[in-house]
């Protein structure tokens, strides 16, 4: 409903006409995942090293970019991919008695996340803005719908109410900027951009949840930025080498002609 408010659906409804339901369906049941297992890890996780097993995310876009959208890495970004999921292991601590099952949904809400995002850059080209936000919204809502009666309790009051109709708004707006941006530049040079959150929930689960992570989470969690970080400089100076390849080449013809 919000979706079809925000992007005032009525004026022109063919926006939202499907050309690849199946995938749509697909994409919006990964949101969902990501969303669930995201959920049920804070249950048992602090914030702040639930986000940094999700900012590994990124790394396994750029992974996964290669054999699914034809946008290869080169090995220094894979070793970048290899510090991070260091990174990942230092936070967890696998075999040490610390990794457990809140772990085990942060890693499936940061899998079901990366296969989301690659699903919206292929589909990006093919379908519109508004049927990709549309289905998104519509197939976790299908799929939430009956658990809300095994749900304890609903939102009582109206600032919860008010918060409920936030989340709906802010993330309709989110998955529109999100949309919009992946036709404008490719998934690895957009993949790593989300690490600057990492500092702002580090910040929101120390003031609302008075929780700070321990040193491993904190140690774990600059490696995996780090390793973001350095992705975003390759895919910089990448971008610069073949802008200036291109630039030659045209003086090159044109010295020709």
């Amino acid at each position: 409903l919000l979706v079809g408010v925000f992007l005032r659906g009525w004026r022109e409804p063919a926006r939202f006409r499907a050309n690849n339901l199946p995938a749509h369906i697909l994409r919006g049941c990964m949101l969902f995942g990501s969303t669930m297992f995201n959920i049920l890890a804070l249950k048992t996780l602090q914030l702040a090293e639930t986000t940094s097993i999700y900012f590994f995310g990124p790394m396994v876009i750029t992974a996964l970019a290669g054999p699914l959208l034809g946008e290869w890495a080169g090995w220094r970004r894979w070793l970048a991919i290899l510090t991070g999921f260091v990174g990942v292991l230092i936070i967890t601590r696998p075999g040490v008695g610390v990794f457990g099952i809140g772990h085990l949904f942060a890693l499936g809400s940061m899998l079901s996340n990366s296969f989301y995002v690659i699903m919206t850059r292929r589909m990006s080209a093919t379908e519109t803005s508004e049927s990709l936000i549309l289905f998104s919204a519509l197939a976790p809502s299908v799929l939430l719908a009956p658990m809300l009666a095994f749900a304890p309790a609903l939102p009582h009051g109206g600032f919860q109410w008010f918060v409920v109709l936030m989340l709906g708004v802010f993330g309709a707006g989110g998955h529109y900027l999100l949309v919009r941006a992946y036709r404008l530049a490719t998934t690895t040079q957009l993949a790593p951009f989300p690490y600057s959150q990492m500092v702002w929930m580090i910040i929101a689960g120390w003031l609302i949840f008075h929780q700070f992570p321990d040193r491993w989470t904190l140690l774990g969690a600059a490696i995996i930025v780090a390793s973001g970080l350095y992705i975003i400089h390759r895919e910089h100076r990448l971008r610069v080498r073949n802008s200036a390849s291109l630039d030659t080449e045209a003086e090159a013809l044109a010295k020709k002609l």
